[in-house]
């Protein structure tokens, strides 16, 4: 019986190291922390001028109709892509996507220049090329933080605090189920690092880690599997209560900048990031709004309900 269970136990397989490195690393942590932390403080410089030159996402922002329409659209560009995926058309999605991106850059880059129209037309010419001709991991780093903190500005300042939890809550859930449940989300986040267009953050394992030569991976690894990805839609949507919340005027600013309920929901994401990644990072996909989201909802009415 004991020779019996001694070679059993010879014959199982020693984890492999490798499998060891898929746990997230500390600077893999702090790293991806510091995209939202990142994202937070563009979203915040950029709400005032896209508030002043009336660049909003709804015209109303205490409409209850908006958190409807803005899962509509999410859920109707999802349904999209996936379609036309599925049917080969790789090239319309990326140029689709890439015109998006131009877009979103724009607005951004036209609020920072004004009067200067030609600087944010060029700037938007010239990024977006680069985005084309070199997609390198760094490149859709840069150009994601820009993206993200535009569409957290702009969607912020559209919306009310209480309309953005409404919209949190469902948003959370929807991810839950289309990352476990019905898993199309992992088929999008597998399609979106292969179009190389700057929708997810990317954090190397590696040093040596490449997008575009293929430096990096091992034999039969995938690049989901060599680098730490984050979408932007995980630091975009708990930074839009960030934005929200700080536009509430019956609270103090902290050196001019920022208010209690608006550094409780980021406070909160963060500590929703900290748990998250306590489980991410080890080659399974996980839905990452339910616990961003908790974390910035609890964090602002903590924030709310303590300074109120």
């Amino acid at each position: 019986m004991n020779e019996n269970k001694n070679e059993k136990q010879k014959a199982e397989p020693e984890p492999e190291p490798e499998a060891q490195a898929q746990e997230m690393s500390p600077v893999l942590c702090i790293g991806m922390g510091l995209f939202i932390v990142f994202t937070a403080v563009i979203a915040l410089m950029l709400a005032a001028p896209f508030e002043a030159s009336g660049v909003k996402a709804f015209q109303n922002p205490e409409s209850v109709w908006n958190p409807i329409y803005f899962v509509i659209l999410i859920i109707g560009f999802t349904a999209f892509i996936l379609a036309v995926l599925r049917f080969g058309g790789q090239k319309l999605v990326h140029f689709v996507m890439l015109g998006a991106v131009a877009v979103t850059i724009y607005y951004v880059l036209a609020v920072l220049t004004v009067p200067y129209a030609y600087i944010a037309i060029t700037g938007t010419i010239a990024l977006t090329l680069l985005l084309y001709k070199y997609p390198e991991w760094y490149v859709l780093d840069a150009t994601g933080l820009i993206i993200a903190g535009g569409a957290a500005a702009i969607f912020g300042i559209s919306l009310v605090p209480k309309l953005i939890v409404l919209l949190m809550i469902i948003l959370a859930v929807y991810d839950a189920i289309a990352v476990y449940k019905t898993k199309h989300m992992v088929s999008l986040a597998e399609s979106v690092v292969d179009l190389r267009i700057p929708v997810l953050f990317v954090l190397p394992r590696k040093r040596n880690f490449s997008l575009l030569r293929g430096k990096g991976h091992d034999k039969g690894k995938s690049e989901m599997e060599e680098a730490f990805f984050m979408g932007l839609g995980d630091a975009i949507i708990p930074t839009m209560l960030v934005v929200s919340a700080n536009r509430m005027a019956a609270f103090t600013y902290y050196r001019g900048l920022i208010n209690a309920p608006a550094l409780g929901a980021l406070i909160g994401t963060l500590a929703g990031y900290a748990v998250l990644s306590r489980i991410a990072g080890r080659g399974k996909p996980h839905a990452g709004l339910p616990f961003l989201n908790s974390g910035a909802i609890i964090g602002f009415l903590v924030g709310y309900f303590a300074f109120i």
